[in-house]
C-alpha cells in the first residue's frame, strides 16, 4: 500500500522548506524533518538537498516524486477493488475545505440529496492554499478528498481532476480599505485607468487570459501586474501592502479583512463546480450523476 511518508515528501518537495510544509500539514517542523530522515533511511537514499535557504530535491528525490502520483493513483484502485470485491463502502464522503475554497457549496448542495444516501456522513478535510503545493492536494482527489469544490478553469488544475461545472462567479476588484475607491458601490472599467491591476499570468485560464487580452486592446491605460499562477493568501496580502488593485471573484469577498471588494461594469465572469476523481468509488460517480440531473 501507498506509504504515508510520501505525504510529507509531497508537502516538502511542494514548499521548498520543512517549516511551509510543517504549516500545510499541521504538524511541527521537526517532525516534518524526522519523517523525512526516516523516509531517506527506509529507502536509502538522499532526497533532499538541505541549503541555508531551503531544501531541494536530488535527482533521486526528483524520480521519487514523479512515481509517487503513480503510486498514490495505483493504491487507491487497489482499494477500491478490494471493497468491491467484499461488497463494502465507506460510508463517508470526504470534501475538502480551505480558506478559499470553502466546503460550504457542498454542504448545500449535499442537503439536496442526502436521502439518496441515508447512511452517509461528510468528512470535512482541511488543507492549504498554496500557490506552491495546490496542485499536489488535487492530484490527491480519491485518495484524500472525495470532493473539492471551488473555482476551476485552469487548464493545469483540469488535468489533475475531473470536473463538473456548477455556475459561475462574478469577476470584481479588490482594493485595501483606505484606497481611494474603497468608498464605492460598483466601478465602471474607466476608474481602473492609470492603476495597477493584479491578476494571474498568461497561459493557464482561458476565461483569465480573455480578461487579460479584452482589457489590453479596450483599456491599455490599466498597468496588468503578474501574481502567482494560483491565488493564495500572499497574493491579497500583497494586493493590501502596495494598494494596487486585485482581479478577485464574489466568493472571495471576505477572504482578507483589509480589502474591499467592489463589482465593476464588465461582464466577467468564471465557472465553479465539484473536483473529482472520475472511475473511482462508484458512490461518488452516483453522486455526480445525481447532481448532474438537479435542476438548474
Amino acid at each position: 500500500m501507498y506509504n504515508p511518508l510520501l505525504d510529507t515528501f509531497l508537502a516538502v518537495a511542494d514548499h521548498g522548506s520543512f517549516t511551509r510544509a510543517a504549516e500545510g500539514l499541521f504538524i511541527s517542523p521537526t517532525a516534518v524533518m524526522k519523517q523525512i530522515n526516516a523516509l531517506e533511511r527506509q529507502l536509502n537514499l538522499k532526497l533532499f538537498a538541505r541549503t541555508p535557504t531551503g531544501v531541494r530535491l536530488t535527482p533521486a528525490g526528483e524520480v521519487i516524486r514523479r512515481a509517487t502520483a503513480f503510486l498514490m493513483d495505483y493504491s487507491q484502485k487497489t482499494l477500491e477493488s478490494a471493497r468491491a470485491a467484499s461488497g463494502t463502502y465507506d460510508a463517508t464522503f470526504r470534501v475538502g475545505t480551505s480558506l478559499l475554497n470553502p466546503a460550504k457549496p457542498f454542504i448545500d448542495l449535499w442537503y439536496q440529496m442526502n436521502r439518496d444516501f441515508p447512511d452517509y456522513k461528510l468528512h470535512l478535510v482541511p488543507f492549504t492554499d498554496s500557490h506552491t503545493g495546490i496542485l499536489s492536494e488535487i492530484s490527491r482527489l480519491g485518495e484524500k478528498f472525495d470532493f473539492l469544490i471551488g473555482v476551476c478553469d485552469s487548464r493545469t488544475w483540469l488535468s489533475h481532476s475531473d470536473f463538473l461545472p456548477l455556475g459561475r462567479y462574478r469577476k470584481m476588484v479588490a482594493v485595501p480599505r483606505e484606497h481611494p475607491l474603497a468608498g464605492r458601490d460598483k466601478l465602471a472599467v474607466e476608474a481602473l485607468h492609470g492603476r495597477t491591476l493584479m491578476m494571474v499570468p498568461r497561459g493557464d485560464s482561458g476565461t483569465n487570459d480573455f480578461i487579460r487580452s479584452d482589457l489590453e486592446r479596450n483599456h491599455p491605460e490599466i498597468h496588468i501586474e503578474d501574481t502567482a499562477q494560483f491565488y493564495d493568501l500572499s497574493v491579497f496580502n500583497r494586493c493590501a501592502e502596495t494598494g494596487n488593485v486585485l482581479l478577485t471573484i464574489e466568493c472571495w469577498r471576505d477572504v482578507h479583512p483589509g480589502l474591499v471588494t467592489i463589482p465593476v461594469d464588465w461582464d466577467y465572469s468564471i465557472p465553479y463546480g465539484l473536483l473529482y476523481r472520475a472511475g473511482g468509488r462508484q458512490d461518488v460517480q452516483r453522486l455526480i450523476d445525481l447532481v448532474q440531473a438537479l435542476p438548474r
